[in-house]
């Protein structure tokens, strides 16, 4: 059923509830392993978890998007607290990142979201799906030397993301492998037709399934002394002690360090950066929507900004739109943002009541699910179809791919734009003019029909074209349908002019004037907005 935007928040909890609880499980062991990865405390990252769920997604207007730390912040978050000193100097920066987001909100910088190609965004969310396969097959082995939130080439256990496949022969542990083959096998049946027909699948969703056995497979096996999992192949949560220790955990940023210059350049580059991937993550989520809905980029910059303004004043890391949980949820069949704004309430309520139960949970059925959610997003599929689009849409989307697994997200991101960019300039530079061949015959007006946008790009071939016209011929030039012609070109249609008199050339010229009156964008605009449609 499509979500109607008229009914109230609770009208699809049916779907919503059982995708929240797999976001939650997916979610939480990431926001350790991003802490982890960034030096700082590991609940900084539970802090940045909660607020990324309950406070970003109810202020969002993204339906299926889900905020939380980020791992492309991993490695600015770790050098900015080595380069300040200390973290509550760092909270600092993020409170005023966040006040940076809400004014890039309201200044309406949203929009740099959209001019991204649709290659490189498809890039991002395969590249993002291999990079999650490669980096959850070794703690399906058992082998958990990396955080599970690192996703970075270079890791911070000192390998990559291909060496640490060698390294993990050394750790393998039969019990990690034993949960990762079972939770497959169940997640590869709760996909299949005749399981969707049983009604019980319908609500209780294949991840909660492979996390309930997960469990009672760890407590058979400390039971039986057979196997064993160790403590870093297991879910760690801080277990507080009471609710006095609880509430230590939450720390105060230094408001004293307000005067430090290092602090600004700190809290501009997180609102960069933090802004970008929260972009482009909403929109590659848009993307995935089944229902094709468009997310208000605008307003989802000042829920980010509000939400990292938070998180820093209680001493959680900076937060963004990440793909890998906003994937998990509409693969999990969320359909609103109540799905991620439960998670954020489940992170809060578990690590005060049921910590130890969650410290049951071996981080091979997670990386099992996970599995399942880089597959969706790197089908073989979808090479095939950009593959099938020609070299144009097909070169960028590989070089995306090729830079996120071998760089980070945003250079991958970066190399894909610029390959894209030139890949244009090129075809531009190709098709200055539409000339048809079928339409010429010798002795007769030879007439050539500009290109809409004519750049000084095209200054070679449109001069190469003109110089190979034969002496006493007709041309005409048909500039009607363009919309734009750079003054290069201009002069060097204005020269042959003159240069063609003296080869007893004829010249018409349709259309072709310096000025093509108001910016069709503002036009369109100013004329639709000015009418109002009236429904029913």
């Amino acid at each position: 059923m499509k979500p109607n935007p008229r009914q109230g928040m609770f009208a699809h909890l049916k779907s919503d509830f059982p995708a929240s609880i797999i976001v939650f499980l997916v979610a939480l062991p990431l926001c350790l392993g991003i802490a982890l990865a960034s030096g700082a405390p590991l609940f900084s990252g539970i802090i940045a978890g909660i607020v990324g769920g309950i406070v970003v997604a109810s202020l969002s207007g993204s339906p299926l998007g889900v905020s939380g730390p980020a791992a492309g912040l991993a490695i600015i978050v770790l050098n900015s607290i080595q380069e300040l000193g200390a973290f509550d100097a760092f909270l600092l920066a993020v409170v005023i990142a966040g006040l940076i987001q809400i004014i890039l909100g309201y200044l309406k910088a949203g929009i740099i979201g959209y001019y991204f190609p649709s290659s490189v965004i498809k890039g991002m969310l395969s590249g993002i799906g291999i990079i999650i396969i490669l980096k959850q097959i070794p703690h399906a082995m058992g082998y958990d030397k990396d955080a599970m939130g690192d996703f970075s080439y270079n890791q911070i256990d000192g390998h990559t993301t291909f060496s640490e496949l060698f390294y993990m022969l050394e750790g393998i542990n039969p019990a990690a492998m034993i949960v990762t083959v079972v939770s497959l096998i169940i997640l590869i049946l709760w996909e299949q037709p005749f399981m969707k027909k049983i009604p019980l699948t319908k609500i209780v969703q294949g991840p909660l399934v492979v996390v309930s056995m997960a469990i009672g497979l760890n407590l058979f096996f400390q039971n039986s002394g057979l196997l064993k999992f160790d403590a870093d192949e297991l879910v760690t949560i801080p277990v507080a002690a009471s609710i006095e220790s609880f509430i230590g955990q939450f720390t105060l940023p230094d408001f004293s360090q307000i005067t430090n210059p290092d602090i600004y350049v700190i809290a501009l580059t997180v609102a960069v950066v933090a802004s970008l991937e929260t972009l482009l993550c909403v929109e590659a989520t848009d993307k995935l929507d089944p229902q094709k809905r468009v997310t208000p980029t605008n307003k989802e910059l000042i829920a980010q900004g509000v939400g990292n303004t938070l998180s820093g004043l209680i001493g959680g890391l900076p937060v963004t739109q990440v793909i890998v949980r906003s994937s998990a949820n509409i693969q999990s069949g969320g359909k609103t943002k109540l799905s991620a704004i439960l998670h954020g309430f489940f992170i809060l309520i578990s690590i005060i009541l049921i910590p130890k139960v969650l410290n049951l949970i071996p981080l091979s059925a997670l990386a099992a699910i996970l599995f399942v959610v880089g597959y969706k997003l790197a089908k073989p599929t979808v090479f095939k179809a950009m593959y099938k689009k020609g070299m144009p849409e097909f070169v960028p989307f590989m070089v995306t791919i090729l830079g996120i697994i071998r760089i980070d997200m945003l250079v991958g991101i970066g190399l894909g734009l610029v390959v894209a960019i030139i890949w244009i300039l090129y075809n531009n530079y190709k098709i200055p003019y539409h000339f048809d061949d079928a339409d010429y015959r010798a002795g007769e007006p030879i007439r050539i029909h500009l290109a809409e946008e004519v750049s000084f790009l095209n200054k070679a071939p449109i001069l190469r074209s003109l110089k190979h016209l034969p002496d006493d011929s007709t041309v005409i030039i048909d500039a009607s349908k363009t919309k734009s012609i750079h003054p290069d070109v201009l002069e060097i249609i204005d020269d042959f002019e003159d240069n063609a008199k003296t080869r007893g050339i004829t010249v018409a010229l349709v259309g072709l004037t310096h000025s093509r009156g108001e910016d069709p964008v503002k036009l369109f605009s100013k004329t639709v907005s000015s009418q109002k449609v009236k429904v029913g």
